[in-house]
C-alpha cells in the first residue's frame, strides 16, 4: 500500500508541476497517476517467486490524457523509495527523443524531482573502434564472414574507406561520440554494418580499445542513471541474455512500457528464426577457408588446431543435412507456384524431421568447438596463451565470434523445425520462402511463434519488480482480453481505460461516403478510391491518406491528377521523419501537402492543428490473409473450437483502425475529419463493432 509520505510526495510533485506550467489538473491524468502509484506500491520483495502473481498494471489512456507525465510523476518517487531503477521502454525513436529531450527535463524542472536519466541503445548503434581499425589496416579488405556470399573477403571502394577514416577522425577529435544516431548525415546500413559489433564478436575488457569504446562509455553512464530510456527490442534482447547484461537486473527494475500495444509483436519477432539452405552452405565453405587462414596466422597453435580439426565433421554433417533438406523441399516448392509455402498448423511432414534434427545436432557440436576456439582467443587477448600472438587473436576473435553467431542461428532454426510444439500451447509458424538470386534461387526456412505469451510471463513479468503497460490503444472492441492473452498476463490483471478529454463530437467527423464497391473487388475499389481522392483532395490543405498495400498506393498515385500529385509526399521517397519534416515545411509555407502512407504512418505520427485536418483510410486494416504467423494462429484458434475471424482478426483490425483515426485530433483545439473508404463497416455484421470501438466522432454515414 502507498504510505502517507509517498502519497504526499507524489501529490506534491503533481501540484508543483501544474503550478509551474500554469496548467489545471485533468481528471483522467489524476486517475492515471493514482493507478500507476497503486500498482507499483503493491510490489514487494517477494515479486518474482514462482507462486507469486506478477505485479503489472495496464492503462489505456486516450490521446490528450497526458499519460507520459502521469506515469513519470508516480513512478520516479516510488522507484527511488524501492531502490529500483526505472526503465522507460518505447516502440519508436520519436517517443524516446520526446522523453529525453522534453518530458524528463520538464518533470525534473517543474515537479522538482531531481534525477539522472540516460538513453540506452544496443551495440549495433555504436562504432566499434576495433572493427574500423582492422578494416583500415587491411587496406579495404573485409575480415568477417558474409552470410549469403561465397567470398570471405571483399574489396572496399575507395570512397567507403574515406568515409570510415572520416568517422574515425571525427571520433578521435571529440566531435562525434560514436553513436550512429548522432551523425549529421544518414549512413547506409551496408556502410555501417561492418563498423559495429554484437555480443558474440565483442571481447569486452580484453579489447585494447575498451577504455575508448563508444558503447561501453555509454553503458558506464547508464550505471549512474536513475531513469533509463530504452526500446522494446533492447529490453527483449537483454532478457534473452539473462537480464542485467545491458540494462539493470529485472528484479531491481520497474518497467514502463509505453506504446505497449507493440510489445507482443516485438516479442514474437524476437524469437523468430531464419536460415537459407544454399547461403548456409556457403557460410560453411567460407568458414573452412577462414579457419585454415587463422591457423596459419596464429602459427598453428595446438590449442586452436585441435578444435579446428574437430570442427570438420560437424560442419560436413551440417552441409549434408542442408543438402538433404533441399532435396526434400525443392519438389514441395515446385508443387506450389507461389514464392512461399506455409506448413499447415506449423507442423512439418515426417520426412523433414530427421534431417532437421540432424542439422540441429551437428550445429550444436559445431558450436561447442567454436566456443572453445573463441575462449582460446579470449585468453590470448589477455596474454594467457603464449603460442597465440595477441595481434592475431585481435584479428580473429570478432571473425570467429561472427561465425559462431551464424552457426547459432542455424541451430536455433533447425531446433525449431526438429521439435514438435507442446500440446495445448500456442504453435510455431513454419514456412519456406523462395529467394531470387543471380545463380539459382535459394530457399529460406523461417519459423516464428504465433505468441510469445509464455516467454514474457516467465522472463519478464515473473522476473521484474513491477511493470506498467500503457498506450492510447490497448483494448480491442473495448476489451483487454486479447492484450492479456498475447502478453501472457492473468485475466484479472489490474487494467483501466481512461477516456480522452477531447470533445470528439464537436471537433471531428467520421464520414463513410456512398460507394459502389468495397475491397472484396480490389481493382474496382482502387479505381473508385482514385475517383474520390481526385474529387476531394484539391480542397485539402493538410491530409494523410492511409493505404493497406503498396500496390494500391502506387496505383492511386499513378492515376492522380497532376495538380494533386505535385502536393503528395509518398512513403518510400524519403524517411518517415524527413517526410513529416517536409510536410510541416509545406504547411508553414502556406502550401498544401498530402502524405500517402501505409501502416507505419497510421501511428506515431503527431501532426497537431493545421498540420493535419483530413485523414483518409482507404481500407479496413485487416491483417494480410496469407501472413504465415496470422494464418497459423487462425488455424490454432479454429482447432480449439473458436472462430478466428471474430476472435482474432476483427479485434486486431479494431486496434489498428483506432490507431489510424487517432492521427486526426492531437490537441483539444484540433478539428478535422476522418473519411473511411470501406463500406464494410456498414454492410458487414462486424462493422457496427468496429465503429462503436472508435472515438465518438460525429458520424456522417451515407447508407
Amino acid at each position: 500500500m502507498l504510505s502517507d509520505a509517498q502519497k504526499q510526495e507524489i501529490q506534491g510533485a503533481y501540484s508543483r508541476f501544474l503550478k509551474s506550467r500554469g496548467l489545471t489538473a485533468r481528471p483522467a491524468q489524476k486517475q492515471m497517476v493514482a493507478a500507476v502509484a497503486r500498482t507499483l506500491a503493491a510490489a514487494g520483495s517477494s515479486v518474482g517467486e514462482a507462486d507469486d502473481k506478477p505485479v503489472v498494471g495496464v492503462v489505456e489512456a486516450g490521446t490528450g490524457t497526458g499519460k507520459t507525465i502521469a506515469y513519470l510523476l508516480a513512478a520516479i518517487p516510488l522507484a527511488r523509495a524501492k531502490e529500483c531503477r526505472l526503465v522507460l521502454s518505447t516502440a519508436t525513436v520519436a517517443l524516446q527523443e520526446q522523453l529525453v529531450n522534453k518530458d524528463l527535463p520538464e518533470v525534473e524542472e517543474h515537479a522538482a524531482l531531481p534525477m539522472k536519466y540516460r538513453l540506452a541503445k544496443g551495440r549495433g548503434r555504436y562504432l566499434c573502434l576495433n572493427k574500423v581499425e582492422n578494416l583500415l589496416e587491411q587496406q579495404g579488405v573485409y575480415g568477417q564472414i558474409a552470410l549469403y556470399e561465397d567470398e570471405a573477403q571483399e574489396q572496399l571502394p575507395a570512397e567507403t574507406l574515406l568515409r570510415y577514416q572520416g568517422l574515425m577522425d571525427e571520433y578521435a577529435a571529440g566531435r562525434w561520440d560514436g553513436d550512429r544516431d548522432a551523425l549529421s548525415e544518414e549512413i547506409d546500413d551496408r556502410i555501417w554494418q561492418p563498423l559495429t559489433s554484437d555480443h558474440m564478436q565483442c571481447s569486452n575488457r580484453r579489447c585494447l580499445n575498451f577504455s575508448a569504446c563508444p558503447f561501453y562509455r555509454s553503458r558506464d553512464r547508464l550505471e549512474e542513471a536513475d531513469v533509463i530510456v530504452a526500446n522494446h527490442d533492447l529490453v527483449l534482447a537483454d532478457l534473452a541474455l539473462g537480464g542485467g547484461a545491458i540494462l539493470p537486473e529485472p528484479e531491481k527494475t520497474i518497467y514502463i512500457f509505453d506504446e505497449g500495444h507493440h510489445l507482443a509483436d516485438k516479442a514474437s519477432g524476437h524469437f523468430a528464426f531464419g536460415a537459407r539452405l544454399d547461403g548456409s552452405r556457403r557460410v560453411l565453405r567460407s568458414a573452412q577457408k577462414q579457419l585454415s587462414q587463422m591457423l596459419t596466422d596464429t602459427g598453428s597453435a595446438a590449442q586452436l588446431t585441435a578444435p579446428v580439426e574437430r570442427l570438420h565433421r560437424p560442419m560436413e554433417d551440417m552441409t549434408l543435412a542442408l543438402e538433404q533438406l533441399e532435396l526434400l523441399l525443392r519438389p514441395l516448392m515446385s508443387e506450389h507456384p507461389k514464392e512461399r509455402y506455409r506448413f499447415p498448423g506449423g507442423k512439418l511432414p515426417a520426412p523433414l524431421i530427421e534431417p532437421s534434427a540432424a542439422l540441429a545436432a551437428a550445429a550444436d557440436r559445431a558450436q561447442q568447438q567454436l566456443e572453445q576456439i573463441v575462449d582460446v582467443l579470449k585468453e590470448a587477448l589477455e596474454g594467457g596463451v603464449a603460442d597465440v600472438p595477441r595481434g592475431a587473436a585481435e584479428r580473429w576473435f570478432p571473425q570467429l565470434g561472427s561465425l559462431w553467431g551464424r552457426v547459432q542461428h542455424i541451430a536455433w532454426l533447425a531446433h525449431s523445425y526438429a521439435r514438435e510444439d507442446v500440446e495445448g500451447k500456442s504453435p510455431t509458424a513454419r514456412w519456406i520462402t523462395k529467394i531470387e538470386s543471380p545463380g539459382s534461387d535459394d530457399l529460406e526456412l523461417r519459423s516464428a511463434p504465433v505468441s510469445a505469451a509464455d516467454t514474457l510471463s516467465e522472463h519478464l513479468w515473473q522476473a521484474c519488480h513491477a511493470a506498467i503497460i500503457t498506450s492510447a490503444t490497448l483494448t480491442a472492441l473495448g476489451r483487454f482480453d486479447q492484450l492479456f492473452a498475447s502478453l501472457g498476463l492473468p485475466a484479472d490483471t489490474a487494467a483501466i481505460r481512461l477516456d480522452s478529454p477531447f470533445d470528439y463530437a464537436r471537433c471531428g467527423v467520421l464520414q463513410v461516403p456512398s460507394m459502389k464497391t468495397d475491397p472484396s473487388q480490389p481493382e474496382a475499389h482502387t479505381q473508385e478510391v482514385l475517383e474520390i481522392l481526385n474529387e476531394q483532395l484539391p480542397a485539402v490543405k493538410a491530409g494523410l491518406v492511409l493505404f493497406s498495400s503498396w500496390r494500391q498506393m502506387r496505383s492511386v498515385l499513378e492515376g492522380l491528377d497532376e495538380s494533386i500529385k505535385n502536393n503528395v509526399l509518398a512513403q518510400g521517397e524519403y524517411s518517415k521523419q524527413e517526410t513529416l519534416r517536409r510536410h510541416r515545411a509545406c504547411i508553414d509555407g502556406d502550401k498544401p501537402s498530402i502524405i500517402f502512407g501505409l501502416a507505419s504512418f497510421a501511428e506515431g505520427v503527431d501532426l497537431p492543428g493545421r498540420y493535419l485536418t483530413d485523414v483518409f483510410i482507404t481500407k479496413l486494416p485487416f491483417s494480410v490473409p496469407d501472413d504465415p504467423v496470422d494464418a497459423t494462429m487462425a488455424e490454432w484458434i479454429e482447432a480449439r473450437g473458436g472462430n478466428a475471424f471474430t476472435d482474432w482478426t476483427v479485434p486486431a483490425a479494431s486496434m489498428r483502425l483506432t490507431q489510424a483515426v487517432g492521427r486526426l485530433l492531437r490537441t483539444e483545439q484540433d478539428t478535422g475529419r476522418v473519411v473511411l473508404l470501406d463500406r464494410r463497416v456498414v454492410t458487414r455484421r462486424y462493422g457496427r463493432q468496429l465503429l462503436d470501438s472508435l472515438p465518438p466522432f460525429r458520424r456522417e454515414i451515407n447508407r
